[in-house]
């Protein structure tokens, strides 16, 4: 940190996006008048884009809320923290002390993975909770990526990631880094590695049915039909077997079922989904002899291969192409990074694998995946009886706003009219928190701490950063780790408890296990004595560094002397690299078996679907989603400086069919789907293929009731609500959004 008269720099790690870059800030006074790449930064080295370069527009949103909101006699007001808090714990206790803990749910959105509070404590919350009914973004968005890891490697967050700085040989299906800055893949300067790629001479090939800005930086773009991930997949892993180009190099004595698999792809024939992919045989053939061929090579896929009717399929071939050609947790492929804070890692061998369908919702009886049940079924769970239980009756909120990223808003809005109670964690009153009964909102991210638990599992390269806040709590703001300590307490009946009880409960619960754990530095120590070793100002950074001390590259509490611990990385503000990632199989491997298991019962159970899906011709249009570089979701929209020009809710559509369907450039189209319609304007561009029409996610800012006013001057439609959230992802849960039947005609006729 620098300072002069007039001003002073501090650095923060940019939380809005999975790319992580450390930016440096120009505060004065208490406000942050700049942001720009802290070139010292050992993981980003000064790369930023548009989002961080805005970050103290959106640190400085005057529609932040300031203070807590209550609803009295129908409004709401603003309240102190006290009055707010004894509105929680009033709403919550009485519904779970009489109708047990089902009946109050929780819905948690992206934004808890970008910051230290989201990442600490909303699982202490579940747990002392005890319900079910808890629902996520995840089932949005990455779910079937969980569940293909779960069932491949027994542990639903071991997500191998594509090694960029090393590989010669990267094909992207349904992702499009340029816009997104990448996603279950973190890594800054994605557009950078890309052209490193093919700077150094390697191949970098795009499918994804709309040429993107990383379609047009690809040797070679594979414009497909959506939706067909999975069957242009298999037809590669078919070609592999068929053609004798299968090397599982070191993995072959890790992995099992191979026979099976190739028995399991045999109808995938280049022939047979070539048309249903809308791809040629040869081509298909192409693709895979270049990725057998490559001296390294990774496959990645992304939301667009997810958000699918077969997304946990995709998912899995994904991983299994990687596999087949060697490439799995070498240099150059992809591998399974190595984070700071991650458990201690124990020795290889078989573990307690990974279940679906613990549970099942109420009313459709959708499975669980990874303790989550479909966000699409929650206006269901809400307002229909049934004789499985209560239905949800009280509801927790957390940086969330599923009337916008949910299927059928309009349903899911009345439905959250109809609560009892509702809390709300978030810095807006939007879309969603308009209907709670107690809004808590967050300070700015200049006045929070920041470390990366979550994205650092996901880097592509191993490193360790943490900053603290670059700005004071200014008066009456609570911070966002003690809201959300002190809703725990509210909502599992110790409302009144200091929230550092929190804190000290789970440092206790964590280092009574660590001491009885053989292969742990703390085994057979006194975790009295190991707690009262901690260093740090709060609770939650005394909690960073137990996980440091007892993660893989701790000083174990003094066992290794030159470990990690907080200390250590705060005397290191630029961060600490750790190194590139390195092959680290068998030891993540927690399935029954202690191996790679290639064709797990429930993915070869979901085949058949696929099969049929082969011979399924779709006639008219499909709708795709698609991402902008200056928005995250629904964020970004109330930013003035990240909205305009091509940061635009239009109805990209091909020049041929508007054309055929009387729509021309500029005018309102109507767009007409399962559940319901929005009216958008058109903007022609051979960008996307014949037959497929885009709207991106995130829009439609105008019921009334918000305090989002710069998003609500231009407010976009909800592609959502052309969805009913009848379509989804069995294995998984996950709504498809993408590959979707539309129906679209100029407005004043009839789609």
């Amino acid at each position: 940190m620098s300072t002069t008269a007039d001003s002073r720099t501090a650095l923060r790690i940019c939380p809005l996006c999975e790319a992580t870059c450390g930016l440096t800030l120009t505060i004065e006074g208490t406000r942050v008048t700049s942001a720009r790449g802290d070139r010292d930064d050992v993981f980003s080295q000064g790369f930023i884009c548009p989002k961080g370069a805005s970050f103290g527009a959106a640190d400085g949103d005057p529609d932040r809320l300031r203070t807590p909101l209550v609803r009295k006699d129908g409004e709401l007001r603003e309240a102190t923290w006290a009055e707010a808090f004894d509105a929680v714990a009033a709403g919550l206790r009485p519904v779970v002390e009489r109708y047990g803990p089902h009946a109050v749910g929780a819905v948690l959105g992206n934004p808890n993975v970008h910051t230290m509070a989201g990442a600490l404590y909303p699982t202490v919350l579940l747990a002392g909770l005890g319900t079910h009914s808890l629902f996520t973004a995840s089932t949005l968005d990455q779910m079937p990526k969980h569940v293909s890891s779960g069932l491949l490697y027994g542990d639903a967050n071991a997500i191998p990631v594509p090694d960029l700085d090393r590989t010669d040989h990267l094909l992207l299906i349904g992702a499009n880094p340029l816009e997104s800055n990448g996603s279950l893949c973190t890594a800054p300067d994605f557009p950078g590695k890309l052209k490193a790629i093919k700077a150094r001479g390697g191949t970098l090939t795009v499918i994804d049915p709309r040429r993107t800005r990383t379609a047009k930086l690809a040797d070679r773009h594979v414009a497909i039909r959506p939706g067909t991930d999975a069957m242009l997949l298999a037809a590669m892993a078919y070609v592999l077997f068929e053609e004798e180009l299968t090397d599982l190099g070191e993995l072959a004595e890790l992995v099992q079922g191979t026979d099976e698999l190739r028995e399991a792809v045999r109808d995938f024939t280049p022939e047979a989904a070539a048309e249903a992919c809308d791809v040629d045989a040869d081509t298909i053939r192409a693709l895979a002899r270049e990725l057998a061929a490559a001296p390294t090579a990774a496959v990645y896929g992304r939301i667009g291969s997810c958000t699918v009717p077969h997304g946990t399929l995709a998912s899995w071939l994904v991983d299994i192409l990687n596999i087949l050609t060697g490439n799995l947790d070498r240099p150059g492929g992809a591998l399974f990074p190595q984070a700071a804070t991650d458990r201690t890692p124990r020795p290889a061998g078989p573990g307690h694998g990974f279940a679906l369908g613990r549970w099942h919702s109420r009313v459709s009886r959708h499975p669980e995946a990874k303790g989550e049940l479909p966000m699409a079924a929650l206006a269901e769970e809400i307002d229909t009886a049934t004789a499985e239980g209560e239905p949800i009756l009280a509801l927790v909120v957390i940086a969330a706003n599923p009337v916008l990223s949910a299927p059928d808003g309009d349903r899911l809005d009345k439905a959250l009219g109809s609560l009892d109670f509702m809390v709300s964690v978030d810095p807006y009153l939007n879309e969603t928190s308009r209907h709670a009964h107690v809004v808590l909102p967050p300070p700015p991210p200049s006045q929070s701490p920041h470390h990366d638990f979550a994205f650092n599992t996901l880097a592509v390269r191993n490193q360790v950063r943490y900053t603290r806040a670059a700005v004071p709590l200014e008066p009456g703001r609570m911070a966002e780790t003690e809201i959300l300590a002190r809703l725990v307490l509210a909502a599992t009946g110790m409302h009144g408890a200091e929230p550092s009880a929190v804190d000290d409960l789970v440092i206790g619960q964590t280092l009574g296990k660590a001491v009885k754990e053989p292969h742990s530095p703390a085994h057979g120590r006194d975790p009295r004595e190991l707690a009262a070793q901690l260093t740090g100002e709060t609770g939650p950074e005394r909690r960073l560094d137990m996980m440091l001390r007892l993660g893989p590259y701790g000083d174990g509490f003094g066992v290794r002397p030159e470990g990690l611990t907080l200390e250590k990385l705060l005397d290191q503000p630029h961060g600490i690299d750790l190194g590139p990632l390195q092959p680290r199989l068998p030891q993540p491997l927690k399935t029954r078996s202690g191996l790679v298991e290639l064709l797990p019962q429930p993915l070869a159970d979901d085949l058949p679907r696929l099969r049929d899906a082969l011979r399924r011709r779709p006639e008219g249009l499909v709708l795709v989603g698609r991402r902008h570089l200056r928005s995250n979701n629904s964020w970004m929209h109330n930013i003035p400086a990240l909205t305009g020009g091509t940061n635009r809710c239009t109805l990209h559509i091909h020049p041929d069919d508007a054309d055929r369907l009387g729509v021309t450039n500029g005018a309102p189209v109507r767009v007409k789907g399962a559940g319901g319609e929005v009216v958008a304007p058109a903007e022609i561009t051979d960008a996307v293929r014949r037959g497929v029409v885009s709207l991106p996610h995130g829009w439609g800012h105008d019921r009334p009731g918000t305090r989002t006013t710069h998003a609500a001057e231009n407010p976009g439609v909800n592609v959502n609500q052309l969805l009913d959230g009848s379509l989804l992802d069995p294995l998984s849960g996950t709504a498809v959004l993408n590959g979707v039947p539309i129906d679209i005609a100029p407005t004043g006729t009839t789609p």
